[in-house]
């Protein structure tokens, strides 16, 4: 049976085709937004619309060392604050040969520096093999959370100079106070973020490995630890910063060398050169530790924000 041909029909499908192919196609510069959103080909994380935190930003902080530096020469150079309270960059730096020549308290900046460096780096070693196992083992054993959480989160938000008494009296004024009294510092954030990076790891990643026959140690091994490494070095970082900021307060306390005692002895007599001096030459060993920490997260961790 053959179809009727329909005029109006094939009216309306020239009139359409006609109108389609009246009308000149827009020329577009690229794609557009939408395409490129809906496109089957993959697109880097942050090309559209940005990823949190992507992009260097190694010259805003250049820029902002430069402005800071420069306020800090126009307000000596022009006398708005007094040298006794804030010296020129140019008498802090003649201190810095001066000390690091001649000394400062009986040594050389290079044996206050080694003192300290002794000091806060053999806390933070000490700390990295006992916090970071026990920080896991809480993760992974109710029994360990239950014995270790409580002391932990006791101590924790107490400040140094809280504890330092006690430490004092039951370890004397040696060396070893003063390291101790630095690893208890450092000690408390590695082992909590080594317990949230446990427990932060999702169970089907586990259940996962279960069935494909793993044995616990090689479950604790190959998913749990690898899947705690960024909270692990977050909390190297955070421990390594109290470790300094703690050093002060560890040289308060019958010291004759060290960063801290520089510091503290330069304040009593009111050298505020020699104190920027310190301050700026412990400033920039934690940030030069800091920049090595991350470089070995991101070597170590490159899976980091990218699932």
């Amino acid at each position: 049976m053959s179809k009727k041909h329909d005029p109006k029909v094939s009216l309306g499908r020239q009139r359409g085709s006609i109108s389609l192919s009246s009308h000149p196609a827009k020329h577009h510069d690229g794609p557009s937004m939408l395409s490129k959103l809906f496109s089957k080909k993959s697109v880097r994380p942050g090309e559209q619309f940005g990823a949190p935190g992507q992009g260097s930003s190694g010259l805003i902080s250049f820029v902002t060392v430069a402005l800071l530096f420069s306020l800090w020469v126009l307000v000596t150079a022009t006398g708005w604050v007094s040298p006794l309270f804030l010296p020129s960059p140019q008498a802090v730096y003649d201190k810095f040969i001066l000390v690091s020549t001649e000394g400062f308290a009986n040594a050389t900046l290079l044996e206050h520096t080694q003192t300290s460096l002794y000091r806060v780096f053999g806390a933070f070693a000490l700390a990295c093999v006992t916090a970071i196992p026990i920080g896991v083992l809480m993760g992974v054993s109710r029994v360990a959370r239950g014995v270790f959480d409580p002391p932990i989160e006791f101590y924790r938000p107490l400040p140094p100079l809280a504890y330092l008494p006690m430490v004092i009296i039951w370890f004397g004024i040696g060396e070893f106070s003063k390291v101790y009294l630095i690893f208890l510092a450092i000690f408390a954030p590695m082992a909590i973020s080594a317990r949230s990076g446990v427990r932060s790891v999702s169970i089907e990643q586990i259940h996962a490995a279960y069935s494909m026959g793993a044995s616990r140690m090689q479950v604790i091994r190959h998913v749990i630890l690898k899947s705690a490494l960024p909270e692990i070095f977050t909390g190297m970082r955070i421990g390594i910063g109290v470790g300094w900021t703690t050093l002060v307060a560890g040289e308060m306390v019958a010291s004759t060398r060290g960063l801290g005692f520089m510091v503290l002895n330069a304040a009593e007599f009111l050298a505020s050169d020699v104190v920027i001096m310190g301050v700026i030459v412990i400033g920039l060993f934690a940030f030069t530790f800091d920049l090595l920490m991350r470089y070995l997260e991101r070597v170590l961790v490159p899976w980091k924000g990218k699932v």
